[in-house]
């Protein structure tokens, strides 16, 4: 059987969860007439403290439309130099948006130091593209930002005159880990995504929240974008199951990311560094990483990277499957 390390995208619809999709009352959604998608946005944008909320087909459209929703033309954002929506996104921003992304270096635990923040803010010059958004993730790389440091950063735009997004595709996630309701780490910010298709476990789809008249502004972006859907609360019903059903249980995934660490700590010729949620990231010597990546191959079991390795645990992944994995890499380690 299959050891899925790769990512919490690789889940797939438990029993339930295809239960409520087959069941969903829907409606055509280009009409705002889907009952299922109405209730999903509503039930996000209630739990984060918004006044509404807008449902995408992917996290990468969703993070585009907001940060169109915020920029012009000509505009910039600033945005950490690892962050999803300048890394891994396809330069959208820039291409679809002509917005300038503004990539700073992040710190190790995942933020932008408030002094890089500052000096990145461009004056009122016509030579320079327009500052107008802060844009921060959590979490980032698994690391969780702290509550002090996003209510400073988020202070700092404001007292600059720039909006703020934060892309919190697995803000669960870090709710969990602080032990704290969602809302708490989305109030600071104008906007936030939340990706409801890695840790939560749906098949498809992510949530923008914001006020009214900024929704309304995404929701043309949307259309633009090609995000509008029809008879989709077939979807939506996997993100309202995974919202009822799988947020206490991201703990899980915490504590099997931890254990995986434990496991593989220790071993000569790998680095672990402690998770804080539900990713684990190795550091392999050359000498072993060929062994330890050809028994995980041999053992069925797919991760991210050779030398530098990413696992994620996630709701189909078992203690046991953490444990037999533990013993594939010490074995070959060894």
């Amino acid at each position: 059987m299959t050891i899925d390390l790769r990512s919490d995208t690789v889940t797939k619809p438990t029993v339930g969860m295809r239960k409520a999709m087959a069941e969903a009352p829907v409606g055509d959604d280009v009409y705002g007439d889907d009952p299922t998608v109405n209730q999903l946005q509503a039930v996000m944008a209630e739990r984060l403290g918004f006044e509404a909320g807008l449902y995408f087909p992917s996290g990468t459209q969703c993070n585009l439309a907001a940060l169109m929703s915020h920029c012009q033309r000509g505009d910039e954002y600033l945005v950490g130099q690892g962050a999803h929506t300048y890394k891994y996104e396809g330069g959208g921003a820039a291409v679809l948006g002509s917005i300038q992304p503004q990539p700073l270096e992040n710190e190790a635990d995942g933020s932008i130091s408030l002094s890089r923040i500052e000096a990145a803010i461009k004056p009122p010059d016509d030579h320079f593209a327009r500052t107008r958004l802060l844009s921060l993730e959590n979490t980032m790389g698994g690391k969780v930002l702290s509550p002090s440091y996003v209510d400073s950063a988020v202070a700092l735009a404001r007292s600059r005159g720039l909006a703020t997004h934060l892309d919190g595709a697995r803000l669960f996630n870090a709710a969990v880990k602080l032990r704290v309701e969602p809302g708490v780490l989305a109030k600071p910010f104008d906007s936030v995504s939340v990706c409801l298709s890695k840790g939560l476990g749906a098949p498809v789809g992510s949530v923008l929240v914001g006020p009214k008249a900024f929704i309304e502004h995404a929701h043309r972006w949307r259309k633009m974008l090609g995000g509008g859907l029809r008879q989709a609360g077939i979807l939506a019903a996997a993100g309202l199951y995974a919202l009822q059903h799988h947020v206490g249980r991201l703990a899980e995934d915490h504590d099997n990311a931890l254990a995986l660490a434990t496991g593989l700590s220790g071993i000569e010729g790998v680095t672990v560094e402690e998770p804080q949620t539900n990713i684990v990231w190795l550091s392999l010597a050359p000498a072993i990483a060929g062994r330890v990546g050809a028994a995980l191959k041999a053992n069925d079991v797919l991760v991210s990277g050779s030398t530098a390795v990413r696992l994620v645990t996630h709701l189909d992944v078992t203690r046991a499957q953490v444990e037999h994995v533990v013993k594939v890499v010490r074995a070959a380690a060894s």
